[in-house]
């Protein structure tokens, strides 16, 4: 929608009274944004994400930068004959680690950008 201005008035949105900011502001802010979204993502890889599956039957333990540093299988859950059972819960804890870790980084990052689409 334009906004309208009556003719010989002066366009608002300018100089330092208020309006909008310089491009040296949006770039000294842009470049604050960058180094803190890096100090998240540095602090987000050293954090652990732990879940289970099958009643804690089998666990696994993933970073912040999204890679399985463990699993661990109750030696009560190895069924020769259910293998299947066991590679499910498997990829159950894996994928409920990984989305703990998804969660804690868009969160972070959410509050960094404030929210905006696609900056996360």
């Amino acid at each position: 929608m334009a906004k309208y201005r009556r003719p010989g008035s002066a366009p608002s949105g300018g100089g330092k009274s208020g309006g909008a900011p310089n491009m040296q502001d949006l770039m000294a802010q842009a470049q604050r944004m960058q180094e803190e979204a890096q100090r998240i993502q540095t602090e987000l890889a050293a954090l652990e994400y732990t879940a289970s599956a099958g009643g804690g039957a089998v666990s696994a333990v993933v970073t912040g930068d999204k890679k399985v540093t463990e699993i661990t299988i109750d030696p009560d859950a190895l069924d020769p004959d259910d293998v299947e059972m066991l590679c499910d819960m498997l990829v159950a804890a894996v994928n409920e680690a990984l989305k703990a870790a998804e969660d804690d980084a868009q969160a972070k990052m959410g509050a960094l950008t404030g929210g905006f689409p696609g900056l996360a």
